[in-house]
Formats: structure tokens, sequence, C-alpha cells
């Protein structure tokens, strides 16, 4: 089902994302906290489920990260282990292919062949992390060992904001097999309007299809959080920055904020012929930011006019 929304580029896709507990866990605190998803997902009208895999970033920059780095459990264990059979969902594992050698990676994808398999590639953080395959190769490795996974990207606003090449990354990772794209949270609403005009601009010049661009948006709980997502490199325009930080309830003000914004880019992509879906992302661990994003996602149900 998941796989026939992305391969026939419908709008209204829409996505919960969560990170994978930490590696440091017991089975039994595993099965613990998996049953506490298994029933938070249950109810959910969602069409997928995003497994993160969390890399330590802080080769990227010089600022010292906000919080530490915790090794989390790899999604696709979690997922088999943990989650598959309760859940009925599609699962899409996110896979930082830095992580591997060749001859792991190509033995990740032949255990993954001919079944039904959602997956986004992650590249390197930055030019100076050393991987041992880079995205283009896992990219071939993908074609030859894998063909029918169900291959997304990830595609990040802020860059074209800077670079104001984002579209042509994009293009040239539709050419590569990646079939849908994710992005980075969203909370610059003007960069990533830009986008979708140069998005568009191109595929009509050059007779391209437009697959499905699924927005990221999250809760924010704390004013140390938004440094956080700033340290990850998401842009923040100065003035919801300062309207967060001073408001009485940051947390509900992020909800409304990421819910606006969500609004106003699946219109304005709509009006122009652009499949765009949500993906609601839910990585805190605190009870009033998980409630959060339950709240978000049921606002972007409405949105989308699926309930």
């Amino acid at each position: 089902m998941l796989t026939d929304k992305i391969r026939s580029k419908q709008s209204g896709i829409l996505f919960y994302g969560l990170t994978p507990p930490k590696a440091k866990h017991t089975k039994e605190e595993l099965e613990i906290i998996a049953a506490k998803h298994i029933k938070r997902l249950s109810d959910l009208d969602i069409d997928g489920l995003i497994l993160y895999d969390i890399q330590d970033e802080s080769d990227r920059t010089d600022i010292e990260r906000p919080f530490p780095f915790i090794e989390t459990l790899d999604p696709c264990e979690y997922a088999k282990n943990y989650l598959d059979a309760p859940l009925h969902v599609p699962v899409v594992i996110y896979k930082a292919v830095g992580k591997y050698n060749k001859q792991e990676f190509s033995l990740w994808l032949e255990n993954r062949k001919n079944k039904k398999f959602h997956t986004v590639f992650v590249g390197a953080a930055s030019k100076e992390t050393k991987v041992t395959i880079g995205i283009k190769e896992a990219y071939e490795l993908k074609k030859s060992v894998s063909p029918d996974i169900t291959l997304g990207g990830i595609m990040i606003p802020e860059r074209h904001t800077i670079k104001k090449d984002e579209h042509l990354r994009v293009f040239s990772k539709i050419e590569d097999g990646c079939e849908f794209f994710v992005s980075q949270c969203v909370y610059d609403l003007m960069g990533a309007k830009r986008f979708l005009d140069d998005y568009l601009d191109y595929a009509k010049k050059n007779n391209k299809p437009l697959v499905p661009i699924i927005f990221t948006i999250t809760p924010c709980g704390s004013s140390k959080t938004l440094d956080f997502m700033k340290w990850l490199g998401i842009n923040i325009p100065m003035h919801l920055e300062k309207r967060l930080k001073n408001s009485e309830n940051i947390l509900e003000d992020s909800v409304k904020l990421s819910k606006d914004i969500f609004e106003i880019l699946y219109f304005y992509a709509k009006g122009k012929g652009i499949p765009v879906g949500c993906n609601v992302e839910s990585v805190a661990i605190r009870k009033e930011e998980i409630d959060a994003s339950i709240k978000l996602l049921e606002d972007i149900q409405k949105i989308m006019g699926r309930k």
C-alpha cells in the first residue's frame, strides 16, 4: 500500500518518525519500550513508521553538542525483533550507509531482496566524516543487489537557501533510484517554498516527473532542544527563535507553528500539483512532548482530510 502510494506519486502520505531505544537497554527493557511504542502507534492513521539510524554528527561542527551522543539500537534490529509481528504498519528504515563496508552493506541489501521493504539512505554528516562507502556507491549497490526495495532520499531545505541547488540534488538522486524524499525538520517556511518552486520549474523545463516530498515537522519542548535543532543544522529564522524562547509554553507554541508551516506548504504544493506529505517526528522521551507529537499528527490528519 505504501509503495503503491509512493510509486503513483500521491499527495498526503503521512509518516510518524521515532528514534529506536538506546542500545544499552536490556532485552526486558526493550520489550517494555516496544510495547509502549506499539500501543501509541496502533490507533494512528499513518502510512508508515520511520525509524532513524542515529549518527554522531560532532565532526560536522566545532560547536559543542548540546546533548551527549548515546548509541541507539539498529533500526532494522528494533523493527524485526520488537515491532514486526504486533505492528501492522509499513516501516521505513533510515540507513546511515557510511557506517558499513561494502561487504556488510551488500549482505544487508541481499537479506532484504524480494521483500516489501522501504528505506532511506543517509550519507555522511560532513565531508570530514570518514566512511567506507559513500552515498553514490550505496545507490549502485542497491540497484545491483536488491532493485525492488522502495528507496527514499534526504532533502534539506536549508541547503537550498544557501546553495540554491537542492532541487538538482533531488533530481540526481531520482536518477540514482530514489522514489520519494523526506526533508530535514522544517522551520524555515520560505526556504521550503523556494525549493518547491525550483523543483517544479526544473521538472517542467526538463520534462521530469515529480516524486513525493515528505516534509518533517517536530514539536520542541525547551530552549535547549531548540539549540540542539540548530546544532543539527536546522535553520530557525531569528524571529521564530525569539518567539519560541520567549514563549510561556514553548511546546504548545511549537506545535501550532509546525502545524501552520505544514498547512501552508501542503496547500501551496497542492495548488501547483506537487505531491507533498508529512513526517511528524517524535524523538523526545518526555510524556508531554510525546503527547504533543500525537496532537500535531491529529492536526495534520485534519489538514489532509484524513479525519
